[in-house]
Parts: structure tokens; C-alpha cells; sequence
């Protein structure tokens, strides 16, 4: 009698798990800044002009696709200190111990005094800024999100950095006429 009822019970809250209405959204929203026309470029000099553009802001490129307009680019810096701040591992000053013991048919004791970890030294945060463009056929879209990674490789941090600024700069640099292209 008790497997009948056990079975009844999980078929009927099996019915209550339901798929999500909607796809996740970015949060923040990414501005305004981040969506405008094509112009009047060829394809292969407005992808030469993103990839130009990202390069001299120090980021890598790790794909292109002319056929899709595509560029994703990364780049990584070191956050000094960030470890320090919100990493509770272990505690910082000073530390010792006393002990005895032995092996091999002797019996040593000791006392050690240290001062700690080296703090931000070994333990900064590494931050991961990832770009990709989209050079559609009616306009460029841009996204960009930041991770932050303590040093044991753990995410700390994770959101859409699709800003106006930042926005504002590469377009600014993808749409100016380089030296070469000027003469």
C-alpha cells in the first residue's frame, strides 16, 4: 500500500516543475550607445577597422567571421587587492605553533613564528573583459561583459559592462580614417 502511495505522491509533484516563461535577461541593459548604423563601408575595411580598434585598446582577438560581421576579442588585467578584500581564507598577521613530536626513533620539538600569507602578492583577483561586435547588414551591435576570478580560480564577479563610454569609444576609433586610408 505504502510503494502505491509513494508513487502517487511523486507523479503529482512531478506535474509541479514548469519551464521558465522567459530567456534570461543581461543585466544592466546595454545602452543605447551600443547599437548604430553600418555607413557605407565594405565589409572587409569595417572588420579591418573593428579589429584595428580593439587591438590598439589591448584586447586579443579570439574570432572572426567576415560571412557573419563577427569579431570576439578578450582582455585580461591583474585587480591588486581585490583578493584581500573579499577573500576570508585564512587569516592575515602573525602566526605560530608549537610542537612536538618525532620519528625514526627520536623525539624533536619546535616553536615557528611566520608572518602570515604575502597578501596581495600571490592573491590578486585576475579580471576577464570579453568584447564581441557584430557588424550586421543595417547596423553594429556590441556586447561586453567583465568576470572577475580570485586566485584559486573561483568567480567572484560576473555582469554586462555594455556601457555608453565604452561604446562611445569604439565607435569613435572604428569609425575615425586611419593614416593609411586617408592618403
Amino acid at each position: 500500500m505504502r510503494a502505491w502511495l509513494l508513487l502517487l505522491l511523486s507523479a503529482a509533484l512531478a506535474g509541479c516543475q514548469v519551464t521558465p516563461t522567459t530567456l534570461p535577461v543581461a543585466e544592466p541593459a546595454p545602452a543605447a550607445e551600443c547599437r548604430w548604423p553600418v555607413g557605407d563601408l565594405a565589409p572587409q575595411t569595417r572588420m579591418r577597422r573593428i579589429v584595428d580598434a580593439l587591438e590598439a585598446q589591448d584586447f586579443l582577438i579570439r574570432h572572426t567571421d567576415l560571412s557573419l560581421g563577427l569579431v570576439s576579442a578578450e582582455r585580461t588585467s591583474i585587480l591588486p587587492g581585490y583578493g584581500d578584500r573579499h577573500d576570508r581564507w585564512e587569516s592575515r598577521g602573525m602566526t605560530g605553533s608549537v610542537g612536538i613530536g618525532g620519528g625514526r626513533g627520536g623525539v624533536v620539538s619546535g616553536v615557528m613564528i611566520g608572518f602570515g600569507g604575502v597578501g596581495s602578492l600571490t592573491r590578486d583577483a585576475t579580471e576577464l573583459e570579453r568584447v564581441s561586435v557584430l557588424a550586421g547588414a543595417e547596423k553594429v551591435l556590441v556586447s561586453r561583459d567583465l568576470q572577475v576570478i580570485d586566485w584559486r580560480g573561483e568567480l567572484v564577479e560576473a555582469r554586462s559592462a555594455s556601457d555608453a563610454d565604452f561604446c562611445r569609444e569604439l565607435r569613435d576609433a572604428i569609425e575615425a580614417v586611419p593614416p593609411q586610408e586617408a592618403s
